[in-house]
């Protein structure tokens, strides 16, 4: 019998906070620029110079941690962990080892129609290091350069528990996480621009087996697909290593997104390789349960009770609630049409229909699409009043996407005006009756789908403009 096997995975997310100079100094936090410009002597880590702590960037921290359900600790401290990279201008980062700012958080995801919750096992600040430019692939680039802009942004690490035990669950806590971020206000996310990095840590058992096997962690993916696909090549590479009869080997592994599979990148370490000990130039950090008490109340509304308020008030089903509030862009997008067009399952069919395929096929998200809410809030009024038809509002919506155009101009300037003159389409009614006798005979015998081929033949003679609900009403008046 084939020995069954479980993963086991957790993960490591990075994210950037969105402040506007970087932790430790008053260096711009801009993303771009060209390489080296955005840095001081304190980024780069120059002799004699000082850290001095953000304050944002604890309140974002705070911020995030609540959020996500943490323990937020009253006190806490910044140690050094060493190491040396290219990227890593001290030879050190200032990060936060045992005393963390917050712990014990966790947060719920729904996969399959089934409800599981995460445990988050810590929150931490830290400062991020520089980008290497590699020339191809991070394993065989002959050369690697390096812009410190990013070294000194500051960072929180959110590291979750072992808790999921498919990529598919991972996904869908990473992609949760970005949603909860998103919605505090502390970051933007964008994982384009390096703005939230995902690290996995991820190994495989017999099914049964209370103790861990040996874990890998793949570094640096920067998409959800890219983390699901990780995953799954990973998980298939360590069962079939575990039925050849070898041993997983604890390593740090690249994804090769091209080739669709992980590669070794250097053996794992351990914490005790980075010397961790605390910052001598930073004081602890200590904060009062009022300030704590103060951000708490200070939070937005954030995914899940944005979710529950939309069925509940909107009577959107779960997964229309779902999907609408994934991003805070898309939620806010859909919240600035209902201002103007009051009927909540008519926009959501809009933006999860027609809005979604256009996005994804043009590769941009809502925040870059040409049609403002408003404009999309109009072009479903028209189609209330019977101005243009469903039909034709798929045009229009898609070259109101391209051009940005209102859809009233577009309707004039193509003609495409909904034909509602029960006269003009009763004419047209009776040439396909006359040209399609067999359709009619079907229909009269009772075969109910003829006079859908009916009702399309007269909307193709009318260009789609003719009123759908009078072309039907006419025929059927017609064939009695």
């Amino acid at each position: 019998m084939t020995q069954q096997y479980e993963a086991v995975i957790g993960l490591e997310i990075h994210v950037e906070l969105k402040t506007n100079t970087k932790i430790f100094c008053n260096s711009t936090t801009e993303f771009g620029g060209d390489p080296n410009t955005h840095v001081c002597p304190v980024c780069l880590g120059l002799p004699g110079t000082l850290p001095v702590l953000n304050k944002k960037v604890v309140e974002y921290a705070v911020r995030a941690a609540l959020a996500l359900n943490c323990s937020i600790a009253n006190f806490s401290k910044f140690d050094r962990k060493n190491y040396y990279y290219p990227d890593l201008p001290k030879n050190y980062q200032i990060s936060q080892y045992d005393l963390p700012i917050a712990e014990h958080g966790y947060l719920d995801i729904e996969v399959d129609g089934q409800t599981k919750r995460i445990g988050i096992t810590r929150l931490h600040m830290e400062e991020d290091a520089g980008k290497l430019v590699h020339q191809g692939n991070i394993v065989s680039t002959p050369y690697s350069l390096v812009d410190y802009n990013r070294t000194g942004v500051p960072l929180i690490e959110i590291v979750s528990e072992p808790d999921m035990r498919s990529p598919e669950e991972a996904r869908a806590y990473a992609e949760k996480l970005r949603a909860i971020i998103q919605y505090t206000g502390v970051s933007d996310c964008r994982m384009e621009e390096g703005s939230l990095r995902c690290d996995a840590n991820v190994s495989v058992r017999p099914v049964g087996q209370k103790e861990f096997g040996t874990k890998t962690e793949i570094k640096n993916l920067n998409s959800f697909r890219a983390l699901q696909r990780a995953l799954a090549y990973e998980i298939e590479r360590q069962i079939a290593v575990l039925e050849a009869g070898d041993r997983v080997v604890q390593e740090t592994r690249t994804w090769d997104e091209t080739r669709g599979i992980t590669l070794s990148m250097r053996s794992k370490e351990q914490a005790h390789d980075y010397r961790y000990f605390p910052d001598p130039d930073l004081v602890p950090l200590v904060l009062d349960n009022q300030y704590i008490d103060f951000i708490r109340q200070s939070l937005p509304e954030l995914p899940d009770q944005r979710r529950a308020r939309y069925m509940d008030d909107y009577g959107l089903p779960a997964y229309d609630a779902n999907i609408l509030t994934l991003t805070k862009e898309m939620s806010d997008y859909f919240e600035e049409v209902l201002k103007d067009y009051d009927n909540p399952k008519t926009v959501s069919n809009w933006m999860m229909g027609e809005m979604t395929r256009l996005l994804n096929a043009n590769g941009i998200d809502i925040t870059e699409c040409k049609i403002r809410p408003g404009q999309l809030a109009d072009m479903l009024n028209l189609v209330d009043k019977g101005t243009i038809s469903i039909k034709i509002a798929k045009t229009v919506f898609e070259e109101m996407f391209n051009t940005g155009k209102d859809a009233e101009a577009i309707v004039k300037e193509k003609g495409l005006v909904q034909i509602s003159d029960a006269g003009a389409i009763a004419a047209v009614v009776d040439e396909v009756i006359a040209a399609n006798p067999k359709s009619v005979e079907d229909f009269r015998a009772g075969k109910e789908k003829a006079i859908g081929f009916l009702v399309g033949q007269v909307m193709r003679a009318t260009k789609g403009k003719a009123n759908p609900e009078l072309v039907n009403k006419l025929l059927r008046e017609k064939l009695q």
